[in-house]
């Protein structure tokens, strides 16, 4: 079950510096989606995913890929032109997976501005994650994408989280 994160905890994103949690909620809320580029659950729900992040690109928080297990390379090789499009944090030895308490991937996560979990919904169960997004997009004020849509894939349990 996803658990606030420490906020000293540090994101290394794939372009750019370092930094931790408190530093990147500075103005806005994050958002991100966290996969194991070596499963293909993660793979299942890439298409999805980049879909459900592109929706809330242009409203009021912050939207990232999180790459577990995966170098700034692997991240590239997994995510494509995904990984220069949005934010990607690397995290090759799974810490800030286990920081945020995740036990399944893939998993979408709302951090608020004051570093609490807003929602999380793990492994892709179409009504959780809908009620993620449902809730972001009335805090945003902006419009939730459809979920699931007809392209997306059939719910799974995801995979262990830790590796």
């Amino acid at each position: 079950m996803a658990t606030d994160p420490p906020p000293q905890l540090v994101l290394t994103p794939i372009r750019g510096k370092p930094r931790t949690v408190r530093e990147l909620l500075t103005t806005f809320h994050l958002v991100f989606v966290a996969l194991d580029p070596f499963t293909n659950e993660s793979a299942w729900i890439l298409p999805t995913a980049a879909r459900i992040l592109t929706v809330f690109d242009q409203a009021d928080c912050r939207v990232a890929w999180l790459v577990a297990g995966a170098t700034p390379e692997e991240c590239r090789m997994f995510l494509g032109p995904w990984a220069e499009q949005m934010l990607t944090f690397a995290d090759p030895d799974r810490e800030a997976v286990k920081a945020f308490g995740l036990e399944r991937l893939p998993a979408l996560v709302h951090l608020g501005i004051d570093g609490t979990i807003v929602g999380a919904a793990e492994g892709w169960k179409p009504a959780e994650w809908r009620a993620v997004t449902d809730r972001l997009a009335k805090m945003m004020s902006w419009r939730a994408p459809a979920i699931p849509s007809p392209r997306d894939p059939a719910p799974f349990v995801g995979t262990p989280a830790p590796g």
